[in-house]
C-alpha cells in the first residue's frame, strides 16, 4: 500500500485569495497546449492577437461546459432543487465530457469570428488538450477527488475521504492513459499519419473514449448515480457515445480537401 502525499490542495495563498492546483492545471494546460499549437495555427494565417485570443474562449468553454454538463449529467435533481448551486464551480463539480462539448462549441465561434476552418483548429485542440488532460488528473489526486475502488493491489492508495480501505489512484491512471499514452499516439498519427482535416480530432475521440472507458472500470462510479444498466457508469456510456462520434468524424473528414 502507498501513502497518499497529503499535498496542500492549494498551491499558494495570497491573502484571502487561493490559487488551488487544480487552477494551476488549468491555466498550465492551456498555456502550454497554446506553446504547441501556435506555429501551425500561424501557419493558418492567424496574427498573435487572434491566436492568443483563443485561450480566452477555451477558457469560457471548459468552465460553461464542464459545470452545465456535470448539472445535466451527474445531479440534475438536487440542481433542480437547489439552483443557486449551480454557479458554486469552488465547491467542486466538473464534467470532462461538458467541457470537451464546451471546448468544441468555443472553438466553432472562434474559427467563425476569425473566417477561417474549424476542422485543423480542432485538430490542434485535440492533440494540445491532451497536456492539460493529463495536468488535471493530477490535481484530481492532490485534492484526494475522483478516487478508484477498493483493491489489494501494492499501489492502492488510503484517501482522506476514501474510507480506510486502499483504493485504485485511477486519477494516476488517467493521467498516464489520457495524457501522456494519448499524447504520444497523437503525435506520431499526426506526423506520420498522412491525416485530412478533422481527422486527428476524430482520432482524439475515440482514443480518449476508448481509454477512459476501459480506467472507469478501477475508477469509483459517482455516489449520486451509481450503476446504469446494472454495469456501467455514466462515464463509460459517455465514453461509448465518444467512440462512435469519433468514428464518424474521422469518416466524414475523408471527404475534406
Amino acid at each position: 500500500m502507498l501513502a497518499y502525499p497529503n499535498i496542500d490542495p492549494v498551491f499558494i495563498h495570497l491573502g484571502p485569495l487561493q490559487i488551488r492546483w487544480y487552477g494551476v492545471a488549468y491555466v498550465l494546460g492551456v498555456v502550454l497546449g497554446m506553446r504547441l499549437a501556435y506555429p501551425s495555427l500561424r501557419r493558418l494565417g492567424l496574427s498573435r492577437d487572434a491566436i492568443w485570443d483563443f485561450p480566452t474562449y477555451l477558457i469560457l468553454g471548459i468552465v460553461l461546459g464542464g459545470r452545465l454538463g456535470y448539472v445535466c449529467l451527474y445531479d440534475l435533481p438536487y440542481f433542480v432543487e437547489y439552483p443557486a448551486q449551480i454557479i458554486a464551480i469552488w465547491q467542486g463539480g466538473m464534467s470532462y465530457h461538458g467541457a470537451a462539448l464546451g471546448t468544441v462549441a468555443a472553438t466553432g465561434l472562434f474559427a467563425r469570428r476569425h473566417r477561417i476552418s474549424m476542422w485543423p483548429v480542432l485538430d490542434l485542440l485535440a492533440w494540445g488538450s491532451t497536456i492539460g488532460i493529463g495536468f488535471g488528473r493530477l490535481a484530481n489526486f492532490i485534492n484526494g477527488e475522483l478516487f478508484g475502488r477498493i483493491t489489494a493491489v501494492p499501489w492502492g492508495v488510503v484517501f482522506p475521504e476514501g474510507g480506510p480501505l486502499p483504493r485504485h489512484p485511477s486519477q494516476l491512471y488517467e493521467a498516464f492513459g489520457e495524457g501522456v499514452v494519448l499524447f504520444i499516439i497523437l503525435s506520431l498519427l499526426r506526423r506520420y499519419g498522412r491525416l485530412k482535416e478533422g481527422q486527428l480530432f476524430g482520432g482524439y475521440l475515440m482514443g480518449y473514449g476508448a481509454i477512459r472507458f476501459c480506467v472507469e472500470f478501477f475508477r469509483e462510479p459517482d455516489s449520486q448515480v451509481g450503476y446504469l444498466f446494472g454495469a456501467l457508469t455514466m462515464g463509460q456510456l459517455l465514453c461509448i457515445t465518444m467512440v462512435l462520434g469519433g468514428a464518424v468524424c474521422f469518416r466524414l473528414s475523408r471527404s475534406l480537401r
